[in-house]
């Protein structure tokens, strides 16, 4: 009994035993219950939306602000405490508000405020500029009682040239006597009317005249409608440029006879004589020079620069009344 008891007392006082117990990962499934994966996939989203954020920030920041904040993280920290002089040759910092931590002086800093910026507008273009003019030009016509008693041979159309002006012959007025080169008083006030305004545009100027399919007979031996169509083309020229346009505008003044007619069926019809002012566009100009053999035009510099012996021999001389 007494051994029974001993024993008793031996298997209580004896530590309990430990018992690992090791979990057998199936192979099948193991690569499935790991969460790296997530971390990476977190990681890579969180970079895709910054990435699309900073797209969106460079795609709505205008390019001046964009050279602002490169010029504010391009100058060293050093020059932001170096005084105001340094601060104040940096003019494209962005300025921010509150004290201006670059005045060293005691009390309150400058207040540094961005002046409201005058609105950036894009120049017009050249089929633009060309489309006004012509708006200006049938206004002006409408409104002025001198070319409204005329308008009917007062034509402006757009082509591929340019704007054209062609001032034609009526039946029963005639803008030149037969054979002649002087301008009628009407078509003189027609033109000398519209020259100032063709100096609102910087576009250069082509005069032509024509005449109608009826041979001229009555001049010296050799003179021809070609002759004729050229000095009503000087005539016209004379009279824009006294009516205020300036002469440098003027690239090219010709006589083309009857080789352009509008109405080919009737040799003598009165709208095939007729005065044709062309405002160039740049497109045309630029062929005009190109086929005289220059590759490109100096906007800068003006008609009478690039041809100079021309237009000077087209210059009225004061005091001087000869035909040119």
């Amino acid at each position: 009994m007494s051994d029974t008891r001993m024993r008793a007392s031996q298997a209580d006082d004896a530590p309990a035993p430990v018992i690992v117990r090791r979990a057998k990962k199936a192979e099948d499934h193991g690569g499935h219950h790991g969460g790296a994966w997530k971390i990476a996939y977190a990681d890579f989203v969180t970079a895709m939306m910054a990435f699309f954020l900073l797209m969106w920030l460079l795609g709505s920041t205008s390019k001046y602000d964009k050279q602002g904040i490169e010029d504010y993280f391009n100058t060293p920290l050093s020059s932001l405490f170096g005084g105001n002089d340094t601060a104040a040759a940096r003019p494209s910092v962005v300025q921010g508000g509150g004290r201006d931590i670059s005045d060293t002086r005691p009390g309150d800093g400058r207040k540094s405020q961005t002046q409201p910026s005058a609105p950036i507008t894009a120049a017009p273009s050249d089929a633009t500029r060309l489309e006004q003019l012509k708006a200006r030009l049938t206004a002006l016509i409408e409104q002025n009682p001198a070319l409204k008693a005329f308008k009917d041979q007062i034509r402006i159309s757009i082509t591929n040239e340019g704007l054209r002006i062609e001032i034609v012959d009526s039946q029963n007025r005639p803008m030149f006597s037969s054979g002649s080169s002087k301008l009628q008083a009407y078509a003189v006030t027609i033109l000398t009317q519209i020259g100032a305004e063709l100096n609102d545009v910087d576009n250069r100027i082509s005069i032509a005249g024509h005449t109608d399919a009826v041979p001229y007979t009555a001049g010296p031996e050799g003179y021809s409608n070609w002759e004729l169509s050229s000095e009503r083309a000087n005539a016209a020229r004379r009279a824009l440029v006294a009516g205020g346009m300036h002469g440098e505008k003027l690239l090219q003044v010709r006589g083309l006879a009857d080789v352009l007619p509008l109405d080919s069926h009737v040799a003598d019809e009165p709208t095939n004589r007729r005065i044709s002012i062309l405002v160039l566009n740049k497109a045309a100009e630029l062929a005009f020079f190109r086929d005289g053999g220059r590759t490109t035009i100096d906007e800068a510099s003006p008609a009478s620069s690039a041809l100079p012996a021309v237009v000077a021999r087209m210059q009225p001389v004061t005091g001087s009344h000869s035909t040119p």
